[in-house]
């Protein structure tokens, strides 16, 4: 497939994202990075999101539980280029009934070319970055030019 450079703003949109077991973990490192996390706009699903805003004092644009869907919710916010960064504090030794979801979310950050990090010490080095402040430009997948090869519709 066909890609397009796109730009990614210096004002990030992050979506944080915990498994229960890690929500406690993703609140501490919050609140170890405030201070940058208030430069970007921040995106949570819904419990992630309630237990965020009470810790680090700052708004977050919640979603609904992962579980209920917030996962796809982030998913189709990553197709439309309207999430950066996804810091996902997921816990591998704890089997979720919602692994398909967690697994399309991962999918499509890898399809669409978005930063993810999966623990604190990848988020650690995301946030930390000199890209999280500036304008970025990146490589996504060209849909548009996809649909032309494939039917020679020029209207996707």
């Amino acid at each position: 497939m066909q890609q397009k450079l796109i730009s990614m703003p210096g004002r990030k949109r992050i979506a944080l994202i915990a498994h229960d077991n890690m929500k406690q973990e993703l609140s501490d490192w919050a609140q170890q990075n405030l201070d940058a996390l208030r430069q970007h706009l921040l995106f949570a699903t819904g419990t992630t999101g309630h237990l965020l805003e009470q810790s680090i004092g700052i708004e977050v644009n919640k979603l609904i539980s992962g579980p209920l869907g917030g996962d796809q919710q982030i998913g189709a916010m990553l197709v439309d280029q309207r999430i950066d960064v996804v810091i996902f504090f997921w816990d591998p030794f704890e089997p979720m009934p919602h692994d398909p979801d967690v697994k399309a979310l991962l999918r499509i950050a890898a399809v669409w070319n978005v930063p993810v990090a999966c623990n604190r010490s990848s988020a650690d080095f995301l946030i930390s970055s000199p890209l999280m402040d500036s304008v970025h430009h990146y490589r996504v997948p060209d849909y548009d030019s996809y649909i032309v090869e494939r039917t020679g519709n020029t209207k996707a």
